[in-house]
């Protein structure tokens, strides 16, 4: 049984049929990237997953159990976390006071401290900045806050939307490298992320999306070896 099942999920926005019957898995321990065009649907699928949108048809399994009918909260609670699109840091809060906030439905105190000193060795520029307001750090360090709040929720499974996006080239392998990082560390990741050539030298599988719809699946070195997925996606031609 995979970590992840996600089986012939139909999402919409309103009349807008965004995910059209996708399916995807995640066993533990993997990296499994989704790569896509603007609008493909990689982001409905995380939000779909995260309880942000319920799909109208489908389900999506964690660990065997149909997370349907819980809240996104109560999905935190069952071991996902998401790192979101543009990071979503609170802005007016300081470094420490996100990273409280991470930890938000946990009550053990002494676990809480032992994992912002885990997230601070995965980023010691955060512990530096550790009584900064958040919205006065670089777009580097709002992303590495809002990928260690995240992790101090002691995710099973971490969904990162567009990781690299805004970033500049010479942050852009560090943020992979630290993905690899944490997968070693032992949390399984899902990646969403338009740098595609990136994405699947870290990835074990990749899926493409387009218009809602899985319409290549394969190994990560498989994908990278596909004429299409090539020229559309790794500017080869």
């Amino acid at each position: 049984m995979a970590m992840l099942e996600v089986h012939d999920v139909h999402a919409y926005y309103g009349n807008i049929h965004a995910l059209k019957g996708i399916s995807i898995t995640v066993e533990e321990g993997e990296i499994v990237t989704l790569i896509g065009a603007n609008g493909a649907g990689k982001s409905t699928t995380l939000k779909t997953i995260s309880g942000l949108l319920k799909p109208r048809q489908g389900h999506v399994h964690l660990n065997g159990e149909d997370l349907a009918p819980f809240s996104a909260h109560e999905v935190v609670y069952k071991g996902v976390s998401m790192v979101p699109e543009g990071r979503g840091v609170f802005s007016r809060l300081t470094v420490s006071e996100n990273l409280d906030m991470g930890a938000f439905h946990r009550s053990d105190r002494g676990g809480i401290s032992a994992d912002m000193e885990r997230v601070f060795d995965l980023f010691p520029r955060l512990e530096e900045r550790r009584t900064q307001v958040a919205g006065t750090l670089s777009g580097g360090e709002q992303q590495m806050l809002a990928t260690a709040r995240a992790l101090m929720a002691r995710p099973s499974l971490l969904l990162m939307d567009e990781p690299s996006m805004g970033l500049a080239p010479v942050l852009v392998e560090s943020v992979f490298d630290t993905i690899v990082d944490i997968n070693k560390e032992g949390t399984t990741v899902l990646l969403v992320e338009q740098n595609a050539h990136m994405a699947l030298q870290i990835a074990s599988r990749g899926y493409v999306l387009q218009t809602g719809e899985i319409v290549l699946k394969d190994s990560a070195e498989g994908l990278r070896e596909n004429p299409t997925v090539q020229k559309a996606y790794l500017g080869i031609d």
